[in-house]
């Protein structure tokens, strides 16, 4: 029995854990209407996940709205009754990742933001023009676009263009990160969306940029593993960064646990 409590418990917190990742997506002005994905894998199973449903703005989604589905992209059922369909599109992608198994990708979060969108249509895609672009810079893939992602024929393209990297560039489309858990997979696309804020900021100015000198780029990336790796006393793990976007999100848009 007590293990049963456990289990639940612990889907239960995946579930408010997804619907505040959504709603700060909202916060952050990330969203794309109703379209694109937050998903994450549901604890203790390697076969279903949980994602966010179609029909509802990033704003409104709560935790009993959240979907578990296969890795077939079928609806399992949501006992708690939420609304909205599941969008298959999403389905590919995020289907395609978790199918994977691996703890590297339990979440995994997919956006249509302007500043993303606008530097995955660059042929140059991320720069190491600024101190953000450095910290991800080594761990961001590409993906070429083929098209809305709607054929499960292109989910081992994705696979094999993310590789061992926790962020990806599909170009002409999007951004995307993974993580082991929801906030680690925040704080990555958060660096990554930022960076890409940056850089259009700088070359919108219309004058020249300033280039950063090789041996700068190498240690920058060399100390973002630091800053953000595993054992760091810093930020480790997008843990400290989430538990203040939790709090302000009980203060700015409550309900998402309900």
């Amino acid at each position: 029995m007590s293990t049963d409590i456990t289990i639940s418990d612990t889907a239960n917190a995946a579930r408010v854990e997804l619907a505040a990742a959504c709603r700060l997506t909202h916060l952050f002005g990330w969203t794309d209407l109703l379209a694109t994905h937050i998903s994450i894998r549901v604890p203790g199973r390697s076969d279903r996940y949980l994602v966010n449903p179609l029909g509802l703005l990033f704003d409104e989604v709560a935790a009993s709205d959240i979907l578990e589905v296969d890795l077939q992209g079928q609806v399992i059922g949501n006992p708690h009754g939420g609304k909205g369909d599941l969008n298959p599109a999403g389905t590919v992608i995020h289907g395609a990742i978790h199918a994977t198994g691996t703890p590297e990708a339990e979440a995994v979060i997919h956006l249509h933001s302007r500043e993303g969108v606008a530097v995955s249509c660059q042929a140059g895609g991320l720069l190491p023009l600024t101190q953000m672009s450095l910290v991800i810079l080594n761990d961001v893939a590409y993906h070429d676009f083929q098209g809305v992602v709607l054929d499960n024929a292109e989910r081992q393209s994705i696979l094999s263009d993310l590789g061992n990297k926790h962020s990806l560039i599909l170009r002409n489309h999007g951004t995307l990160s993974i993580g082991r858990n929801m906030p680690e997979a925040f704080s990555r696309i958060w660096r990554l969306e930022r960076a890409c804020r940056f850089q259009l900021a700088a070359q919108s100015a219309g004058v020249p940029l300033q280039p950063l000198p090789p041996q700068v780029i190498e240690r920058g990336t060399q100390q973002a593993k630091v800053i953000f790796g595993d054992h760091s006393s810093f930020l480790p793990g997008g843990k400290r960064e989430w538990a203040a976007l939790l709090r302000r999100l009980d203060r700015e848009l409550p309900g998402y646990r309900n």
